[in-house]
């Protein structure tokens, strides 16, 4: 799990400007925002983090109010995720789920069964929509083809 946090963690730091978040502008218009509790990296404690998923990226911050000025506390491309389910049995805590990577397996708390639902299918879907498991040229468009 501590290569999956790493890479969220070091991609952002405080000294980081807007354009070093891959030009996705999380203040405005996200596909998905909410509370959530996460365990940290290195200190196994339950933080509670405001989540923003935004093309393919899911930021999370210490605050609700998101800003230009803003900067996350990390960021997971969900395109490095393999699945996201429900986690209430591996963890034995209510409204679990977890997001996965071939290496890593990251887990969150939500505050209800249909926020953990609502999440587990926008990041499902955010998954599907940039995963890099198929190839550009793979893609084809049946309502253009000739």
């Amino acid at each position: 799990m501590a290569s999956l946090w790493r890479v969220a963690t070091s991609t952002f730091t405080s000294e980081k400007h807007v354009s070093d978040y891959d030009g996705v502008e999380f203040w405005t218009n996200p596909e998905r925002t909410g509370w959530l509790t996460k365990q940290g990296e290195y200190i196994k404690t339950w933080r509670r983090r405001w989540f923003v998923l935004k093309q393919g990226k899911l930021f999370w911050f210490k605050e609700s109010t998101i800003t230009r000025s803003s900067r996350p506390r990390g960021v997971i491309p969900v395109a490095s995720c393999l699945a996201v389910k429900g986690a209430e049995d591996v963890l034995n805590k209510q409204y679990a789920f977890e997001l996965s990577t071939r290496n890593d397996t990251m887990y969150f708390i939500a505050d209800s069964e249909k926020e953990k639902e609502d999440w587990i299918n926008s990041i499902g879907r955010s998954i599907v929509q940039h995963s890099r498991s198929v190839a550009d040229s793979e893609i084809v468009d049946y309502d253009n083809k000739p």
